[in-house]
């Protein structure tokens, strides 16, 4: 697939099949990740798969009973994927906490990925991180970012409205319209 399909198609899945993904298809997602951008080069994230139901399930419980994505997390995906950093291992600048925008850069290489595998992924960062950190043994330290259902999505959902180019891009400086 092409990157720019990638992009065009991608949407965040929540219903899932019952068909399990295979290593290899993993192993793709996750060396996607592992190449991602960072900031000086520190790349501060880590990685945690999670196919075992009962860790799903604790996973679930972290996450408030109207979170949209708990279903997917805890009973019908069969991957999960946990998103770890450690914001020592970043940087810092001028108030800027790099380790968000570099663990960011890294799930967001690994979502594209599935696409392009034909899974499905949904950004999951409602929920309570200490109850995670428990579940999954995160080191202290380690802040978990975020995670991700991974699986054959059940059907493709519909594109969500994006604003107009128009409405966020500008030449040379704020206000002047781009017409590129």
């Amino acid at each position: 697939m092409d990157i720019y399909e990638a992009l065009k198609e991608r949407r965040s899945v929540r219903k899932y099949t019952s068909d399990p993904v295979p290593d290899y298809k993993l192993n793709r997602l996750l060396e996607a990740g592992r190449l991602a951008p960072s900031w000086a080069n520190k790349q501060c994230w880590s990685f945690i798969v999670i196919k075992d139901p009962e860790k799903k399930e604790k996973l679930a419980s972290a996450m408030p009973k109207d979170n949209p994505a708990r279903k997917a997390v805890g009973e019908v995906a069969p991957v999960v994927i946990v998103l770890c950093a450690d914001p020592e291992a970043s940087g810092k600048q001028d108030g800027k906490d790099y380790y968000l925008l570099d663990s960011g850069l890294a799930m967001q290489q690994l979502m594209l990925a599935a696409n392009s595998e034909g899974l499905g992924t949904c950004w999951v960062a409602w929920f309570d991180e200490d109850t995670v950190r428990q579940a999954l043994s995160v080191p202290s330290g380690y802040r978990v970012v975020a995670l991700t259902p991974v699986g054959v999505p059940e059907k493709q959902p519909s594109p969500r409205p994006r604003k107009d180019l128009s409405e966020i891009t500008y030449a040379e400086e704020w206000g002047r319209p781009f017409n590129g």
